[in-house]
């Protein structure tokens, strides 16, 4: 009987041989310092940028639009879809949704701050080099250096933070401090404060998509971490390229209108 037992389970594993193994976990195309390689134009295809949270279509603040400045229905990028205000910043998240036409940070092309720059409907290019990678956004100019080597302390508060980086296997990891809380995380008044800490992971999954995972923390709005994630898509288009979208001369009127004599 154990015979024909072995002998069946020989079969098995002989046929399976010679079988091609779709299973296995991809691995990424390699860069100069054998890392793996993430050079290249990606994008978030999502509704985050308007609300980081599940929402419904519905009018947006500039009515005068009609259905062009409508919000687009969307699934949520926030972990179980619970984002843990404390009491005091729920209140301060209403207030900035209820003034978001004028003070949503993008409305006045301030840079877009670290999670948000990477799911705003713009694309972003990644520059690789073993001493830091480069970040560049379409978004305003924006572009952040993540330091590869020996961490460093934010030296002060900046809209893009410090970032210090480093290789989890096939993972990037980068920890980001010295953020100075003005960004918010989306259109619909998500936010933080000057405490807050970001740690990004960005992991190439195949040869056209990032998977993208951010934990959030922040003691004095929140009452513990949570994470966001999202897949991001490589531009694969011929001559794909970042394109210029300076937008300070759209932001003039909102800003300076007010002071034009009249």
């Amino acid at each position: 009987m154990w015979g024909a037992v072995i002998a069946v389970a020989a079969i098995i594993v002989l046929s399976l041989a010679g079988m091609p193994v779709f299973a296995q976990a991809y691995r990424a195309p390699r860069a100069a310092d054998g890392h793996p390689d993430l050079n290249g134009i990606w994008q978030a295809v999502n509704t985050a940028n308007w609300d980081i949270q599940d929402h419904s279509a519905e009018a947006g603040p500039m009515w005068e639009l009609g259905a062009i400045g409508a919000i687009p229905p969307g699934q949520g990028v926030v972990e179980g879809n619970d984002i843990p205000y404390l009491p005091a910043a729920a209140a301060k998240k209403k207030q900035n949704f209820t003034n978001r036409r004028t003070q949503d940070p993008e409305a006045k092309c301030y840079m877009p701050g670290i999670p948000r720059a990477n799911y705003m409907p713009y694309p972003f290019q990644i520059i690789q080099s073993p001493q830091g990678i480069l970040f560049v956004y379409e978004y305003a100019s924006s572009n952040r250096f993540v330091n590869m080597g020996k961490p460093i302390e934010a030296g002060s508060d900046t809209w893009m933070g410090t970032n210090n980086g480093h290789w989890e296997g096939e993972t990037l990891v980068i920890d980001v401090t010295g953020l100075n809380g003005l960004a918010w995380f989306d259109r619909s008044g998500n936010f933080a404060s000057d405490k807050l800490h970001v740690v990004e992971r960005f992991t190439r999954v195949d040869p056209y998509h990032l998977n993208y995972e951010a934990t959030i923390e922040d003691p004095s709005v929140f009452s513990k971490p949570w994470k966001i994630s999202m897949p991001l898509y490589r531009h694969a288009e011929k001559n794909a390229q970042l394109l210029d979208f300076k937008c300070v001369e759209f932001a003039e009127e909102l800003l300076y209108g007010q002071f034009k004599k009249k």
